[in-house]
């Protein structure tokens, strides 16, 4: 599995969530968007309506009979009830995704980066796990140090 962490500066969350959430769909997979809070789900599913018309980001919050066919999902819990392989944080509290998946992304900000910090270390002797960085630069994502 890889863990991609993703320290948010310039976007906010739901702007870095369709970004991603379009390079998931262009590759035919499926994904997992987990948030505690209803509000952050919310504006990420609007704006995932949104964020490119051609695109067409068809998402649904977790919780009804449509779950298992929406390509995202975006709920509260772990739980790719959609058959996600992708998990994608958007809050910045870890979980640990089980084996369902193939790829995480970790979205993090200055008010959540000591939790990443730790999540790093803890995840850096985990076999099978590659973890990469990145951050914003001039407006676009960089792998960083």
């Amino acid at each position: 599995m890889r863990v991609d962490f993703y320290l948010l500066s310039s976007d906010p969350a739901p702007a870095a969530v369709a970004l991603l959430a379009g390079k998931v769909r262009q590759a035919g997979e499926r994904l997992l968007v987990v948030a505690d809070d209803l509000a952050l789900l919310e504006e990420t599913s609007k704006t995932l309506w949104e964020a490119d018309p051609e695109a067409f980001l068809a998402n649904g919050i977790a919780g009804d009979e449509h779950d298992a066919v929406q390509p995202i999902l975006l709920s509260g819990d772990v739980d790719p009830a959609n058959g996600a392989g992708f998990l994608l944080i958007a809050d910045g509290v870890w979980r640990e995704p089980g084996e369902h998946f193939k790829r995480v992304f970790y979205l993090f900000d200055q008010d959540t980066i000591a939790g990443a910090r730790q999540t790093w270390k803890a995840l850096q002797d985990r076999e099978g796990l590659e973890r990469k960085f990145w951050k914003q630069q001039d407006g676009r994502w960089v792998e960083g140090p």
